[in-house]
């Protein structure tokens, strides 16, 4: 006989093989900020990525696009706990961003209109794993979600993934970014619950 009843077991979680752990399933998008929410028209966004060598490559919106949108549908994975699945999305890989980008530096430091920062490896940048997106569920992203642009970094927890994205400047080390300096962890794998330090 059992004396634990179901009242006291606590949130049953959705056992989708999709969810990470410490994940529960939303239906919605939940709109997570720390500041202020830019407002970046998209007539003057521009993208750029420096190397270590003082290179700038610069898109501005319309050479950005024309170097072509792709669909891509993938879940995604916030640090507060929340998933949603199977999401639709369009922009660009950051293979087609660094095609022409020559560097021996092994990680990056996203920047985004309004000073937020986070810190990716390059090798989880590259081969099919992220987009700088533009588009979601069908529609252009909203300032709130992001948009014009932002980074699309699925595999990793959300924040990885940055809201108003501006551009990205390789490093020689993993230095912090905006939530890496308050604690949250360098890497941020959803699968290992690298949430913080």
């Amino acid at each position: 006989m059992s004396f634990i009843t179901r009242g006291f077991t606590g949130r049953s979680r959705d056992h989708d093989p999709r969810l990470p752990p410490g994940q529960t399933r939303v239906d919605d998008w939940p709109v997570l900020s720390a500041g202020p929410t830019p407002a970046v028209d998209p007539s003057e966004w521009t993208f750029t990525i420096s190397t270590e060598d003082g290179q700038v490559h610069r898109w501005d919106w319309d050479s950005f696009h024309a170097l072509g949108l792709e669909d891509v549908e993938t879940d995604i994975h916030c640090v507060t706990h929340w998933s949603k699945l199977a999401m639709p999305w369009r922009g660009v890989s950051l293979d087609k961003l660094f095609a022409e980008v020559e560097t021996t530096q092994d990680f990056v430091m996203a920047h985004s209109y309004g000073g937020y920062t986070t810190n990716v490896p390059l090798d989880e940048l590259l081969d099919g794993q992220a987009w700088v997106a533009v588009e979601a569920e069908g529609e252009p992203l909203t300032p709130e979600h992001g948009g014009p642009a932002r980074l699309l970094v699925p595999h990793l927890y959300f924040w990885k993934s940055a809201k108003w994205v501006r551009g990205l400047v390789m490093m020689p080390d993993d230095e912090p970014g905006f939530w890496e300096q308050s604690g949250y962890h360098l890497h941020g794998d959803p699968w290992l619950e690298e949430r913080y330090w």
